[in-house]
């Protein structure tokens, strides 16, 4: 197996566990990856919130169908959404007072979850893996020829 095979197979394998991890205290929660990912972008967006392509734009992993992801969430009171009056093609999302109070009962669940999963990491260490995932992020961004 070359090295760059190896590297993919414990990037994946250690990816995949750290988002079990994840699932499972989400899950607990109700909410599911994307969910909770929409919510974070939402409460970062502050009151001004943002348009589904906006949210999809920086999911961190892509959602097939963004509309009906945002359905669900609206219709559990995580999140509202209000044409434009000017433009009604345009809607923008805004987290509710539910959905910031959901993101701040799992703030510290989810920071000690990680603190668990990275723990075996020192701190030069966690950012050294920091440069070297961003590095390989940056050659991925570029479509294959």
């Amino acid at each position: 197996m070359s090295a760059a095979e190896n590297a993919f197979l414990s990037l994946v394998r250690a990816a995949g566990g750290m988002l079990r991890g994840v699932e499972v205290l989400l899950n607990r929660h109700g909410l599911t990856t994307a969910q909770y990912n929409v919510l974070r972008i939402l409460r970062g967006a502050g009151e001004h919130g943002a348009c589904g392509r906006e949210i999809a734009g920086k999911l961190i992993t892509a959602e097939p169908d963004i509309a009906r992801l945002l359905d669900r969430m609206e219709k559990h009171d995580l999140i509202s959404r209000r044409r434009d009056a000017q433009d009604r093609r345009f809607v923008t999302t805004r987290i509710t007072p539910s959905g910031l109070a959901t993101l701040a009962a799992l703030d510290g669940p989810v920071a000690e979850l990680h603190r668990r999963q990275l723990g075996s990491l020192s701190g030069a260490e966690l950012k050294q893996l920091t440069v070297v995932t961003e590095k390989l992020r940056g050659s991925l961004e570029t479509p294959p020829k």
